[in-house]
């Protein structure tokens, strides 16, 4: 899953990564993601976090996934501008 973040209150790289670093950081441990910042490094206000989830079942994925949205959104810090997923399945 591609999140597009704005993050209005950001006047630095510095305060962006501490929103970034939060959002990444809580969801990896409160949903077992992976997450990392994907795009727009070097802005101050903008941001894209990739999500990715593995299971054996695809409705688990998806309620994982719809949870990180959740929180993603929950966020008072950001501005959620765009979310799109992606699908691979294997077998």
């Amino acid at each position: 899953m591609s999140v597009d973040l704005r993050i209005p209150e950001a006047g630095s790289l510095k305060a962006k990564r501490t929103v970034v670093k939060h959002v990444v950081e809580a969801s990896r441990s409160r949903f077992a993601v992976a997450a990392t910042e994907t795009g727009y490094l070097d802005r101050w206000q903008r941001c894209e976090l990739g999500f990715a989830a593995v299971a054996g079942d695809h409705r688990h994925v998806e309620e994982v996934l719809d949870a990180v949205e959740r929180f993603v959104w929950s966020e008072p810090a950001i501005e959620v501008v765009a979310v799109e997923r992606w699908w691979t399945e294997t077998g």
